[in-house]
């Protein structure tokens, strides 16, 4: 047996100082080692080498996602810590990466920019990086994508000069985004905006991926939002059970997942979680028990559900429409936002393997098992050059053209394209229930760390942080 960090499987051992602590087997390590070179080599060899721009998906041609640029900056340091890459190269990509997205035009006609008050649109043409369509400048993609700026600012420590016009840009970029301005609805934050109508119509509130974008949008040094903004936000929680596992709801796995790329928020809690006697980690966790457990039940009776296939989160699908299989009517979608949560549930039989990779350090025992069998069960089917492709639906083999992917009669739809925005996760997550490299090295950001403190969050490790300066 292999330690990996606190990774594991069935295999437990207790430790008075850690609890359990999770073994893998050769195999197993083996096969986890694949899965994280493989999901960093997406975005090493799928970004666009000049401007770091990285695809919302691939093979299919596809334009530019600024949160799937987020997740590249973050693999980049991943990358030269595990000797995919060489230090010297995963900084220059980053610099070069992070120097486009400086210089890229920011202004508010509907054609030509990047981006606008320091927010980027949503998604950007790949080779200019200016708008796509008619798409918003969002709020949270910008949060996503700063975060992982952020990473790179704190990892790239070196005092040569390309390290250190990392660490510049990064602040030159944070800093120039104007969080007020999007507070349209003080204190809270709104969606996003286009030049055709403004200001979007909706705030965000309530649990999902956006706590990481308040924490920057309190912490910010030029434009920080209301004091009051963290309260608003959680003023929207929804508390229940679902499963037998009582936490804060949200139905798909990345709204439980995506901060915690970069926050470690084991042991350290705001006020709403103090009063509920668990940390954001704890309540991730208890999410994927519930959705694990979810799957067990099956009530609505999906194909091969169980311990070998589980997991609902934001994902392709194979089509949209109601179609009878089995002699039972079912209805299809096909990118949706698929979840299940005492908030709601959204389920049409189509697996991400995303949503369990990405939850590996809530629940490794339940986690490793599932990636391996998804890998045996369906080869390559679901597997190929940059580890899982995105989804896969068992249920739907009916012969009918699918957006996306393809159907095997006897085994069902599996998609053909990898997303930046699922891949990110895996690999992210890999690496932080590994070695905590993400979550240590944003230990020492000043600017999480104050907008930790801002948001109230007190406890473990923030406890031995100074507190950081305005």
């Amino acid at each position: 047996m292999a330690l990996l960090g606190a990774c594991g499987s069935p295999h437990t051992e207790s430790s008075p100082d850690q609890g359990d602590i999770f073994y893998l087997s050769g195999d197993e390590t083996a096969f986890i080692d694949t899965l994280q070179v493989r999901t960093f080599r997406y975005f090493w060899e799928r970004c666009n080498p000049e401007n770091g721009l990285a695809p919302d998906r691939w093979p299919t041609e596809s334009f530019a996602s600024s949160a799937a640029t987020g997740f590249a900056l973050t693999a980049y340091p991943i990358g030269a810590e595990r000797g995919y890459v060489a230090r010297d190269e995963a900084a220059e990509r980053t610099r070069r990466t992070l120097r486009f997205l400086w210089e890229a035009p920011q202004h508010d006609r509907p054609e030509g920019a990047t981006g606008y008050k320091g927010f980027f649109y949503h998604f950007l043409d790949m080779e200019t990086g200016a708008r796509f369509g008619t798409v918003e400048l969002s709020t949270v993609d910008t949060a996503l994508l700063l975060a992982g700026a952020l990473f790179c600012q704190s990892y790239f420590d070196g005092s040569g000069p390309v390290e250190a016009e990392i660490r510049a840009l990064t602040d030159s970029l944070y800093l120039r985004v104007d969080w007020q301005w999007a507070s349209v609805r003080p204190p809270t934050i709104g969606h996003g905006w286009t030049p055709e109508e403004g200001h979007l119509p909706y705030d965000w509130r309530g649990y999902n991926e956006a706590k990481i974008l308040y924490l920057l949008a309190l912490a910010s040094p030029t434009y920080p939002v209301e004091p009051e903004a963290w309260d608003a936000w959680t003023a929207g929680y929804r508390w229940g059970t679902f499963h037998g596992q009582e936490h804060l709801g949200f139905a798909s796995l990345f709204g439980h997942q995506y901060t915690h790329v970069w926050v470690d928020l084991r042991g350290i809690r705001d006020r709403y979680m103090d009063e509920r006697g668990l940390d954001y980690f704890e309540n991730s966790r208890r999410a994927v028990l519930s959705q694990h457990a979810y799957a067990l039940a099956n009530p609505g009776g999906w194909t091969g559900y169980g311990p070998r296939l589980w997991g609902l989160t934001a994902c392709d699908g194979p089509v949209s429409g109601t179609f009878t299989i089995g002699g039972r009517e079912r209805t299809f979608q096909t990118y949706d936002a698929r979840g299940a949560s005492f908030t709601r549930v959204t389920d049409d039989g189509t697996i991400c393997p995303s949503a369990a990779a990405g939850s590996l350090p809530f629940a490794p025992e339940l986690v490793v098992p599932l990636l391996l069998a998804l890998h045996q069960d369906h080869g390559e089917r679901i597997w190929g050059e940059y580890g899982f492709l995105d989804a896969l639906n068992p249920t739907f083999t009916l012969d009918v053209p699918v957006q996306h992917g393809r159907v095997d009669p006897e085994h069902g739809w599996y998609d053909t394209d990898y997303l930046g925005i699922d891949q990110g996760p895996i690999l992210a997550m890999i690496e932080n229930h590994r070695s905590d490299l993400i979550w240590r090295t944003l230990q020492g950001n000043p600017h999480l760390v104050r907008g930790l403190q801002l948001a109230g969050f007190a406890g473990g490790w923030l406890d031995s942080v100074p507190a950081a300066a305005p």
